[in-house]
């Protein structure tokens, strides 16, 4: 009998594999493969509460996403419930009330409670940050269920999310794309939430599928194809590495395309995973010569190059007339130095070659560009004002710059590009999107060329670059941190590609660090300072430099003091560095 038993499981097992198929494709394994059963219920809330207390701690239950905002729809009716759009949450101030209508109920069963409280953001469909400023008030209805609990019946549309609780359920990451020439990478900063900490890395590659954010979407470019989809989810593998399985990226990839996507996966991975990362497609590794990546194996595709400053540009100065070195405030060589243009404002190109300065000229200002400490062509451009000039990206490590970007009366931008006759021809940049906003102070170019950053009527903007053959124009303009900075913004400049530095007169904040989403700011040192902070300087691996009444100061971070430099400049001077 027992040789019988066991001649019947042979047979069974033998049948069972013969079903299996031999000649199946791979199939794209995603986040649908692997849902949750069993899901646990949410608590309910607790009994008896009244109706004002339900409506805050419902408020503060959409801290936890899990299982579509269970723990949130445990206060609402079953139809409310279902009715509930969780998308794209309202950031509020961490600071909200609760507070009854002027209206008394008109009986025990129904009441409508007043949500209270200060915007500051929301996330937008791409899960970028948007600013958001003015105060609101939600009308929340809320009724008495079968067991005489009060449930909310129609809930505000969407979440609102206060900021503490957002702080502790969403995470910033940073996306990165090209530039429309595809020299270098552009960080675009999202939100992801938190839980489970697993999923974050499939959520990043899924975002990075879907393409640049909605302010940039016509700034920046994919390496990805548009058809690109995730073949599996992206989780740590068996040896350590971070595996990103794409498909889809892509006919008759040529080996430098391979490599951009590459830069593009792995850059987009820095702040969420310290292991190699491994990109594959379709199983299988992007690049024949190397399987695993760390950021600085990309550095040169992701153009890092291009952006850096050669460690010999120690910056400028613009006192009395003249532009001098910030190492020592001796006058550069050539007329520019010697105060023969009566320089207002100047700007050094990035590969440190070429000089652009405004000059008083005629109770008017013009615009003089060329090369560096010799005779600069005056640029057929007649104004009353010009603002600070700014200089365009070059189009590679060690070039010239072509093309500086300058704010005309306050009322329109120019941008001058030079002619392959070496003639600098000024050309227009279409701001209909910014014109209603009031008069541009200050106007400064990315370093990388893709967004620019404004000083109009005194508040800080951020806009995009955007190229359409020969027609160039501002889009998507953004105030950023309006509550606090208000029209006090007196200067800025870019610490990094994401980052700006701005002085103010304000007394609490003189100089502080704002992150171009306008989600993040942060204070430097107000010791030793003293406002109007009238100029700012900054760049990558620079020491903040600062133009107060006082004189020049410098720091390194924001938790530093304020040093006092050993050259002397007048009030009203202007320190710049290389951009």
């Amino acid at each position: 009998m027992k040789r019988l038993a066991m001649l019947l499981l042979v047979l069974v097992t033998l049948s069972g594999c013969a079903a299996i198929p031999t000649n199946t494709q791979p199939k794209p394994i995603g986040s649908k493969d692997s849902k949750a059963s069993n899901v646990p219920a949410a608590p309910e809330p607790l009994q008896n509460i009244d109706p004002f207390t339900l409506v805050r701690d419902f408020i503060e239950a959409t801290s936890n996403p899990d299982n579509n905002y269970a723990a949130a729809r445990a206060f609402m009716t079953p139809d409310a419930s279902r009715k509930w759009d969780t998308k794209n949450p309202t950031i509020i101030e961490t600071a909200f009330s609760t507070v009854p209508t002027s209206q008394a109920p008109q009986d025990n069963k129904t009441q409508t409670v007043l949500l209270q409280g200060k915007y500051i953001g929301r996330l937008g469909s791409d899960n970028a940050f948007v600013p958001q400023l003015g105060d609101f008030q939600k009308p929340v209805k809320v009724e008495r269920n079968n067991e005489n609990q009060w449930r909310i019946s129609e809930p505000p549309a969407g979440i609102y999310m206060p900021q503490n609780l957002f702080n502790t359920t969403y995470r910033r990451i940073t996306l990165y794309f090209y530039n429309p020439e595809f020299t270098v990478l552009v960080p675009d900063p999202r939100y992801v939430v938190i839980p489970p900490a697993t999923s974050i890395p499939t959520r990043v590659t899924e975002l990075l599928i879907a393409g640049p954010g909605d302010a940039v979407r016509d700034t920046l470019v994919s390496a990805l194809g548009p058809d690109a989809d995730k073949f599996s989810d992206t989780r740590e593998s068996d040896d350590g590495a971070l595996e990103v399985n794409l498909t889809n990226v892509g006919k008759d990839l040529t080996p430098e395309k391979r490599k951009q996507i590459v830069a593009q996966v792995v850059k987009s991975y820095l702040g969420v995973t310290s292991s190699r990362v491994r990109v594959l497609v379709d199983g299988q590794q992007i690049l024949p010569d190397q399987r695993d990546y760390r950021p600085s194996d990309v550095s040169a595709t992701a153009g890092e190059a291009l952006l850096a400053l050669n460690a010999n540009l120690q910056g400028m100065i613009v006192a009395d007339g003249s532009v001098r070195s910030l190492t020592d405030g001796a006058p550069i060589k050539g007329p520019a130095g010697t105060g023969a243009y009566s320089v207002a404002s100047a700007a050094q190109s990035l590969d440190g070659s070429r000089l652009a300065v405004v000059t008083r000229s005629g109770g008017g200002m013009r615009l003089r560009v060329g090369e560096l400490e010799q005779e600069l062509s005056e640029v057929d451009l007649v104004a009353t004002t010009l603002s600070r000039p700014t200089w365009q990206l070059s189009s590679g490590p060690k070039e010239p710059g072509t093309e500086v970007w300058t704010a005309v009366d306050g009322t329109s931008v120019t941008r001058v590009t030079r002619s392959d006759n070496g003639s600098w021809t000024a050309k227009g940049v279409n701001i209909t999107d910014i014109v209603p906003f009031g008069s541009i102070s200050e106007l400064r170019l990315s370093r990388d060329g893709t967004r620019a950053a404004l000083v109009i009527a005194g508040k800080l903007y951020i806009a995009s670059v955007v190229r359409n053959d020969q027609d160039v124009a501002l889009r998507s303009p953004r105030q950023l941190q309006p509550s606090i900075l208000g029209s006090a913004v007196q200067s800025i400049d870019w610490l990094s590609q994401d980052v700006l530095v701005v002085s103010s007169s304000l007394p609490s904040w003189p100089v502080s660090k704002v992150y171009t989403d306008g989600y993040r700011m942060d204070r430097y040192s107000q010791s030793n300072l003293t406002v109007p902070v009238g100029s700012v300087a900054a760049a990558p691996a620079r020491q903040v430099q600062v133009v107060d009444p006082s004189g020049l100061w410098s720091a390194s971070d924001i938790t530093d003091v304020w040093r006092s430099s050993g050259i002397r400049v007048p009030m009203g001077a202007l320190v710049f560095y290389p951009g």
